[in-house]
């Protein structure tokens, strides 16, 4: 028997990208600091076996500096089921995807959104918002001029299969959240985050990620409007209307800001009644977009047994993915489709 422990190992592992060209996607994430690892393909009939489309795939894996998670795997399909999530003004949607970078400048990626915008080429930009980490949280407005700003500005890019979040610093520091490559276009780290969205009454929905997946809860809050100063726009809330928040972290993380990791999964819910887009059908694997999460585990079959008597949805055998290594995937009960791999240390 495996001594391994159970659950998942570290952050979160690879963003899969749905696109309709390898070539073009690859040098797309580029400007990010990314660069190819490896290249795979799998026949109609395996792709069925994996990920329950019926479509020949050819993937490349992505990297970036010498990270272990937050990593890209795009995902180009000869029959993709769908064009994905679109573009959108905002983030908000059932089965919304969407990942994040810190960098140095915000703005430098503003200069870019805005000549393509200028270009023709289809985009949708939120503009850098400032978050203070005081007013997020309810504790003491910053004065300005007489008190420091600590927080971030965050901005949203959305492309018609790329749907990122950025942020810049400012006041502070977290060194192990995020490493950004200066040497890249767009100076961004890998993704130090990545959301979904749900609607739904039932708190305990998100129960799975940690008590059967093995991830680390350390954030559960209601924020109310009046907090969500940044998220208004970026999650398209209405007056008055206010979200949950759980935040699944890398089990290793602490709490401390030296102590953070990166590799979060951040879900955000809203009331079950809320005006918003059901999309779930456009953000599973098969789909163009982001499209899919996946996660290491330190015993792959374990955690088949353990998916297996927690029931969830279409659940595939531990089968080598594109890559040759171990995986299975699954939907979760929120909805969202998931893959599994088996750690290698």
């Amino acid at each position: 028997m495996s001594s391994a422990p159970e659950g998942c190992f570290g952050g979160l592992h690879e963003v899969c990208v749905g696109v309709p060209d390898l070539e073009t996607a690859i040098a797309d994430f580029a400007a990010y600091g990314c660069y190819p690892l490896a290249q795979g393909t799998l026949t109609a009939a395996e792709s069925l076996s994996r990920y329950g489309v019926n479509s020949v795939l050819r993937s490349a894996r992505l990297g970036h500096q010498q990270s272990d998670h937050g990593l890209v795997r795009l995902m180009q399909w000869e029959k993709p089921l769908n064009t994905g999530l679109g573009l959108g003004p905002n983030l908000r949607a059932v089965g919304s995807r969407w990942g994040v970078r810190v960098t140095r400048s915000v703005f430098n990626i503003v200069n870019h959104a805005e000549r393509a915008r200028e270009a023709g080429l289809p985009i949708s930009v939120i503009p850098p918002l400032l978050a203070v980490i005081g007013e997020v949280s309810g504790q003491r407005t910053a004065q300005p001029f007489r008190d420091p700003i600590v927080g971030v500005r965050e901005m949203v890019l959305l492309q018609p299969y790329y749907r990122q979040v950025f942020f810049e610093r400012f006041g502070y520091d977290s060194p192990a959240y995020g490493q950004i490559d200066a040497a890249s276009l767009l100076a961004t780290s890998q993704h130090t985050h990545v959301g979904l969205m749900i609607a739904d009454d039932d708190a305990h929905t998100l129960d799975f990620y940690d008590e059967i997946l093995g991830l680390k809860r350390t954030l559960d809050e209601h924020t109310p409007y009046d907090n969500a100063t940044g998220s208004r726009l970026i999650f398209g809330l209405e007056p008055g209307e206010g979200f949950h928040m759980v935040d699944f972290d890398d089990p290793r993380t602490g709490p401390a800001l030296q102590e953070r990791r990166s590799g979060k999964l951040k879900c955000v819910r809203f009331a079950s009644a809320a005006r918003i887009d059901r999309l779930l059908e456009h953000s599973r694997l098969g789909c163009l977009g982001y499209s899919g999460y996946c996660w290491r585990a330190h015993d792959i079959e374990r955690m088949h047994r353990r998916l297996e008597s927690a029931g969830v949805r279409a659940l595939t055998d531990v089968l080598v993915d594109e890559f040759g290594r171990p995986s299975l995937s699954f939907f979760a009960p929120d909805g969202y489709h998931w893959i599994l791999l088996q750690h290698s240390p």
